[in-house]
This record gives structure tokens, sequence and C-alpha cells, in this order.
């Protein structure tokens, strides 16, 4: 069982910047697929960004241009580099591990998750 925790999260003000860090457990192997998933305050969950472990990255279209994941598999640590945020970006925001031989592009495509971090943008 993969233990993630998130870091990072705050407030900030629209048009600002955010870095969240996802730490996972030692138990991490490489060969897994990661993400980070955010859940809003009217409850809806989306999937914000994927990256595989040769680092092929995917996107939500809300993300596109504004997010950038990325990974540390030697400190087994996953990234999410936020910028020109918008309120409509407050949520809390999770890292997560997907399945094996999977490419996690919807919530069921991931396994193991960590208990989140708020991001809270203000306008």
């Amino acid at each position: 069982q993969l233990h993630l925790v998130e870091s990072g999260g705050g407030s900030v003000q629209a048009g600002g910047s955010l870095k969240l860090s996802c730490s996972v457990s030692t138990r991490f192997t490489s060969d897994r697929c990661l993400g980070w998933l955010r859940q809003g305050p009217m409850n809806e969950r989306e999937r914000v960004a994927s990256i595989s472990p040769s680092g092929i990255t995917s996107y939500a279209d809300s993300a596109k241009g504004r997010f950038t994941v990325s990974r540390d598999d030697a400190r087994k640590t996953l990234y999410l580099q936020m910028s020109s945020l918008n309120p409509e970006d407050t949520a809390m925001y999770y890292c997560a591990a997907g399945f094996r031989f999977v490419w996690p592009l919807r919530e069921t495509d991931f396994a193991n998750w960590g208990q989140g971090t708020q991001v809270t943008v203000s306008s």
C-alpha cells in the first residue's frame, strides 16, 4: 500500500502561483503513473494532470497551459506547478498513484490517494 502526502497548498490571489508537492512512501516503484486530482467546493471531482514513468504528461483542459506536472523518482516526489490561478481553481488537491499498467485519465484509474492539500484562490 502506497502512502502519499501532499504539501504546498495555501491561499493566493488570482493571477498568482503555487507549487504543490507530494511525497510518496518508500514502497513506491517508479513503474507507476502518478497524477493530481481536485475536488471543488461543490464536491465536483476532476483529474487535473497525469504523468507516466517516462515523463509523458496529460492535462485536463482547465489546466493546459497553466499547470505543469513533474516527478522526481529519486526523491519519490511528485510536483504540480500552478500559475495564472483563478478562483475556479479553488479546491482540495490530491495526489494519487495509478493502477499498474493503466494510463490514469479518470478518477477510477487511481489506486492510492493522499489526504489532500487545500488551495484557495481569491479574486
